[in-house]
């Protein structure tokens, strides 16, 4: 094994795993749903180029603020052949994820902001449930509880009646 890490044209997976500090399962987990990819030797064992630790790079910050591994996957799969990702890429995606990632803090402010007023009610269906029911749904389609609902009949119920159940 050559003494430079400079001279290391393909890393193994534990190498990758000591230098991503990602874990080997991970990396797998990753490979397996196509974030990054290897080739395998003539005993079957994992070679990663070297720039696949900026790809592990990439997919790791993007987990970290929250962006689905599906998202990302995507987008890596529109970078031409498979190119590793760079600053230019980096800047394009997250103002993309930039939108994405607002409305789920605007989401997470209001489950917050109303989560002492769920706890224990175990209604399901209030209208005032922001957590289960937001926006009194499902009080659109059925009463009572997620759990047993009683779907209302076919002509719906009568205007102005309870449709929360209970």
């Amino acid at each position: 094994m050559p003494d430079s890490t400079d001279q290391i044209k393909e890393l193994t997976v534990g190498q990758l795993s000591a230098r991503s500090g990602a874990a080997v399962s991970a990396l797998h987990f990753y490979e397996a749903k196509g974030l990054i990819s290897s080739r395998r030797t003539s005993g079957n064992q994992r070679r990663y180029t070297r720039d696949t630790l900026r790809r592990v790079a990439f997919v790791r910050a993007a987990q970290r603020v929250g962006i689905p591994l599906a998202t990302i996957r995507d987008a890596l799969a529109e970078l031409p052949d498979e190119r590793t990702p760079d600053r230019e890429d980096w800047a394009r995606l997250s103002r993309t994820w930039r939108r994405e990632l607002e409305d789920r803090i605007t989401q997470l402010h209001r489950l917050r902001d109303h989560l002492t007023e769920c706890i224990g009610c175990g209604c399901l269906s209030l209208e005032t449930c922001v957590l289960s029911n937001p926006d009194d749904t499902f009080g659109r389609s059925m009463a009572g509880s997620r759990l047993m609902p009683v779907r209302y009949p076919e002509q719906g119920p009568e205007p102005g009646r309870g449709r929360s159940g209970g």
